[in-house]
């Protein structure tokens, strides 16, 4: 992602690691999104993921889910490399974008969603940026879709604001799971407010920043 030097394709290979904290978490978000696309409702539900990596979370879900065969939707990957990995693995309802997922001009024409997965952002960016992306939730999501998203707990833990941050924009929590000690968090939640207007083409929602989480 944008401002961070960080070795994206090197740094998935821990999920090669099942024993890991990443392949741990992994599990977790999958659990979420197959519950997400029970509780979508009838038709075609549509996908937004932002910093999508090779899409690892979602893809073996839709391919093993009785509804993946219904999602439309699009993966938003920076890294050629990854997004490269995603659109070879993607069905042809699956758009995969090679572009900053951190501008609000990567999620036109894709939203309001009704899984969206916010994984991998939150202890990448600073706290401001995650507070204007949470705020951001009810642009993107549509009322009563799902959004799933992960951060770390190490001090100082800043799940606690985000979910009442999630809470404040309407979205009602549905789960949210842990890892022992300070490790991975992953919540849930269904937006219960109405759909907001998309905010402007070209605005930002994150910028990373050289750490990790």
């Amino acid at each position: 992602m944008l401002g961070c030097m960080t070795d994206w394709a090197s740094w998935h290979l821990q999920y090669e690691d099942p024993g890991s904290e990443l392949s741990q978490r992994l599990v977790a978000v999958q659990e979420q999104i197959a519950l997400a696309l029970q509780r979508a409702a009838p038709g075609s539900p549509r996908l937004l993921s932002l910093c999508a990596g090779d899409g690892r979370d979602v893809l073996p879900v839709l391919a093993g889910h009785p509804r993946g065969r219904d999602v439309t939707g699009r993966l938003v990957e920076l890294d050629p490399v990854l997004s490269g990995a995603a659109r070879a693995a993607a069905p042809p309802s699956i758009e995969v974008l090679t572009a900053d997922a951190g501008s609000t001009a990567a999620c036109a024409g894709a939203v309001p969603a009704d899984l969206l997965l916010l994984c991998g952002i939150f202890g990448n960016v600073g706290d401001a940026d995650v507070a204007r992306t949470v705020a951001a939730v009810p642009a993107l999501l549509a009322t009563g879709g799902t959004v799933i998203w992960t951060r770390h707990r190490r001090a100082p833990d800043l799940t606690v604001r985000i979910r009442s941050w999630l809470s404040e924009a309407g979205v009602e929590e549905v789960a949210f799971a842990t890892a022992p000690g300070s490790g991975w968090s992953v919540g849930a939640g269904v937006l219960r407010a109405r759909s907001a207007p998309m905010p402007t083409p070209g605005g930002r929602l994150f910028t990373f920043q050289a750490r990790e989480g």
